[in-house]
């Protein structure tokens, strides 16, 4: 069975955007870009919220066109036209680039979907994130820490009343600075 796997990254201080969705702090070279790359290429789907959706398809689907985005940039670019998007979205009605709009997060749906064939499932988008939680939906938390603190904006998860038990699983630590954490639900079986 496939996983849905919520990756993010996340300011030393707990926030994933800073105030007016400033994500500039991000330290994202080619080392961290390449690896990404790697992880999001052997996906079977991406699964986003609209404002992530929307972030990406105004930036990717053309981002290899220009010369200063070689190498991991514009790799990223053509693994993301390529790959089956799925937006969750109770306002678009349609969306360009090989992606299709559903209205609600149903955990029968997601459940089937997970049952097909093919990779894992790239989660994407706070908001997003919360319903597949409150709905027990996710396997694993890829969280990136970047060595920065911003002081104020939006967190990674949003204020709950929730426990949920984690296991850390594995670490990684790149070159500048930014540190990978993969988390699982403690109660189920490694993802791995």
């Amino acid at each position: 069975m496939r996983k849905i796997i919520y990756s993010m990254s996340m300011s030393l201080d707990g926030y994933i955007e800073g105030p007016d969705r400033d994500i500039s702090w991000h330290q994202v070279d080619d080392e961290l870009h390449r690896y990404y790359n790697e992880q999001l290429a052997t996906m079977g789907a991406f699964l986003d919220g609209r404002v992530t959706h929307e972030l990406m398809a105004g930036f990717w689907p053309t981002a290899d066109e220009d010369p200063a985005h070689a190498g991991p940039m514009a790799e990223f670019a053509r693994i993301w036209r390529d790959m089956p998007k799925i937006v969750y979205s109770r306002t678009l009605e349609r969306a360009d680039w090989n992606t299709t709009v559903v209205h609600d997060v149903v955990a029968e749906e997601v459940m089937a979907l997970k049952e097909q064939p093919g990779g894992d499932l790239s989660l994407g988008g706070a908001g997003l994130a919360a319903s597949f939680m409150a709905l027990d939906l996710i396997d694993a938390y890829c969280v990136y820490v970047h060595p920065v603190l911003i002081g104020r904006g939006k967190p990674l998860f949003p204020t709950s009343d929730t426990r949920t038990a984690l296991r850390l699983v594995s670490t990684r630590t790149f070159g500048n600075g930014v540190v990978e954490m993969r988390y699982e639900p403690a109660g189920k079986p490694s993802a791995r």
